[in-house]
């Protein structure tokens, strides 16, 4: 009988904040299948994961995912293409030798996760008939809403999340049509936002938290201060105009 591909959020960094079904499916899957954003480096999303459930006895497999920009409507740039292909060929191998196999990815995999091109990958690849499914988890998002004591979004105000990656036309466009505006990936273009947030007078209005949840987590409320600075990967702005 062939096994199960399971997603699982594994959150933004505390293991405390993985769910328990989370937990049950690590505990219960005999393969961890975990990405890793740096050739032979390790897991952020592993670690995670072994913080609350033992690995004894697994098949722990980590692999490389190249951190390159991915365009939804335009074909994937082929290191990254292989990546996912590579990775969809030895999850079914596991799948069809009648092994569940799990993959912790960050925060919740709804937002920017590596596993649900994986599971596209898998379905193109190996047909309908793998049997996948999601589990949510906390995300970065909402931790960092969290930590630094702000909602998201109140009564009928719109929420916008977006890479802060985008050009400034976008990202102005995205800030003058709503609320509250989450920015990710924003560690190598901090002075890009804090311009245009200047030029727009909401500067005041943002909060950075950088290691959301992490014991060395990291509140910059004047987020000027953060210019210059070796700010983290696990990085979110907040911009809420309330």
């Amino acid at each position: 009988m062939q096994g199960t591909f399971y997603v699982i959020g594994v959150g933004p960094g505390d293991p405390e904040l993985m769910t328990l079904k989370a937990a049950r499916i690590l505990e219960r899957c005999p393969v961890w299948f975990a990405p890793s954003a740096f050739k032979n480096g390790e897991s952020m999303a592993l670690k995670i994961a072994e913080g609350e459930v033992s690995s004894r006895g697994k098949t722990i497999l980590t692999h490389h995912f190249p951190m390159k920009q991915v365009h939804r409507g335009r074909e994937p740039d082929p290191e990254v293409d292989g990546a996912w292909r590579e990775a969809a060929e030895i999850i079914t191998g596991h799948l069809k030798a009648g092994n569940d196999v799990v993959f912790p990815t960050l925060g919740d995999p709804a937002i920017y996760s590596t596993g649900f091109y994986v599971c596209e990958t898998l379905q193109k690849c190996s047909g309908t008939d793998i049997v996948i499914k999601i589990i949510p988890g906390v995300s970065a998002i909402g931790a960092s809403s969290a930590a630094a004591g702000l909602p998201l979004c109140l009564g009928d105000e719109r929420l916008i999340v977006i890479p802060a990656t985008f050009e400034n036309g976008r990202m102005r466009e995205v800030l003058a049509h709503s609320d509250t505006v989450v920015f990710m990936k924003v560690h190598k273009v901090m002075d890009k936002i804090v311009r245009l947030l200047d030029e727009l007078n909401l500067t005041d209005n943002a909060v950075l938290v950088e290691r959301s949840s992490l014991g060395d987590q990291k509140i910059w409320r004047n987020i000027r201060d953060a210019v210059g600075k070796d700010i983290h990967y696990f990085s979110t702005i907040l911009v809420r105009k309330q």
